[in-house]
């Protein structure tokens, strides 16, 4: 018989069965690399967070692939005797013992919140309440938020809601730096940070999870918005609404590039090597993607030999004096990132562009970056609304465009931006010239009935320069 709990009180995993972890890992949701072979997987490191029944332990957990690269995932494991029966989410069975998946277990939930309120240290993991931050509550009632993707959500009690990284890179995850820094500043439109925990030891130094209040009302902006177009209400209120949405962009943006004295945050000028790089890298994107762009398909007619028009535009576009400054952004900002409640709008979701290294997500860029994100985000909408036999104005993209733009220069602080509106206008048009190029590839490669809307995209881009 194996000593379970000495074995795990002394970072011993040997007992495990690696088939069932391996079968196990590669079958959950979050699991990143369903595509490539896993040659091989390893328990890293160990820490017993809590010896009572049910057992909480740490897991860190490597994916060895066939080509010599790895990934290290972050697996909360559960323990309760086989004889409590317990059935949910089982990774399997060792000496009368039943290891499950902790994160669907409520007790386990508690745990990792009070550690955190408590502010408590086991081995290499911190548990960190957040300054100015709501206070932790041990709740009860725990649920998933909705389907699990590239990490762990859980709510607890419609107050809180944890969000558990699963594959681990080193540094701070973005979300938790903007939404500890953002919380730190006053900012009322996020959904402010609670607490933390993370991991620093031999391994890695990396953020396991963060807990922030709960939105329980409000609707999602991306859905609030083709409601209204469904119902036939894209003027007025809707508008109103969206300009309320720049303003409080604006308002984030100048608060992310308000504290020179904090070097992550601290704002930056862009050097002209920079710019240069910026252009040539979307050059660059623009000769791979019409290079393979597929025959047979109408709706790429009338952007297939504009492939020249785009990269002189480009040039055009690439001879900006300023730049204006570089910031810490949000990174990945659409409709969908946004919640509208009784009280206004919430931004959610800080975590940057998943598929990107997070080294690439925590780099500072200038603000409208995000605002070309937002505004292509207007064409979906649109698209998206008719295609659900919505009656929408032909003109209401550029009404929305121009709400949100006006409220958002309402409240950005022009230190941000380039001098003058021409420049502002260049700059801004690469960026969603970068953004509908990459939906043109995103969509030839997934979703082909939606090619439609990066190509009007670039449409507009060419005719309005």
């Amino acid at each position: 018989m194996i000593d379970v709990l000495a074995a795990l009180r002394s970072g011993d995993t040997s007992f495990l069965d690696e088939e069932l972890l391996h079968t196990w890992v590669v079958e959950q949701r979050w699991f990143a690399a369903k595509s490539r072979e896993v040659a091989q997987i390893n328990v890293l490191d160990c820490i017993l967070l809590s010896e009572q029944s049910p057992v909480l332990a740490l897991l860190f957990v490597e994916t060895r692939f066939s080509t010599g690269t790895h990934d290290v995932y972050q697996v909360p494991v559960g323990l309760r005797p086989t004889a409590d029966g317990w059935s949910d989410r089982v990774i399997g069975e060792v000496d009368g013992w039943t290891f499950y998946d902790a994160l669907s277990d409520a007790e386990h939930g508690r745990r990792l919140l009070e550690l955190m309120r408590a502010g408590t240290e086991l081995g290499d993991a911190r548990f960190c309440p957040a300054p100015g931050g709501p206070e932790i509550e041990a709740l009860t009632d725990m649920r998933p938020m909705g389907v699990e993707q590239s990490n762990t959500s859980i709510v607890f009690g419609d107050q809180f809601v944890l969000k558990a990284f699963r594959r681990l890179e080193p540094g701070d995850n973005p979300e938790l730096e903007l939404l500890r820094f953002l919380t730190a500043h006053n900012f009322t439109n996020i959904a402010p940070l609670a607490g933390w925990y993370e991991y620093e030891g031999r391994l890695i130094d990396a953020t396991l999870g963060v807990v922030a209040s709960f939105v329980s009302s409000g609707r999602d902006g991306w859905e609030s918005t083709l409601d209204a177009l469904a119902a036939g209400q894209g003027s007025g209120r809707l508008l109103e609404e969206l300009r309320d949405l720049g303003r409080v962009t604006g308002t984030m943006h100048s608060i992310l590039g308000s504290d020179p004295g904090d070097a992550a945050f601290a704002p930056a000028r862009p050097t002209a090597e920079a710019m240069s790089l910026l252009t040539a890298t979307l050059d660059e994107e623009i000769e791979r993607v019409w290079r393979e762009l597929p025959d047979g398909l109408d709706v790429l007619e009338p952007i297939r030999n504009r492939e020249q028009d785009l990269r002189e535009l480009l040039q055009g576009l690439s001879h900006l004096s300023a730049a204006g400054m570089e910031i810490r952004t949000h990174g990945d900002f659409h409709l969908g990132q946004t919640m509208l409640t009784d009280t206004g709008w919430v931004i959610l979701d800080f975590e940057g562009e998943p598929a990107r290294p997070l080294s690439e997500r925590r780099l500072k860029r200038s603000p409208l970056r995000d605002v070309a994100g937002l505004l292509r985000s207007f064409s979906y909408a649109a698209t998206a609304a008719v295609r659900g036999g919505a009656d929408v104005p032909e003109l209401w993209e550029q009404q929305a465009r121009d709400a949100f733009l006006e409220g958002y220069f309402e409240e950005v602080d022009d230190f941000l931006l380039p001098p003058g509106q021409n420049p502002v206008g260049q700059l801004l048009a690469i960026f969603e010239l970068e953004k509908a190029v990459y939906e043109l590839r995103y969509e030839l490669n997934n979703r082909p009935d939606w090619v439609s809307i990066p190509v009007a995209g670039i449409l507009r881009l060419l005719e309005e320069q």
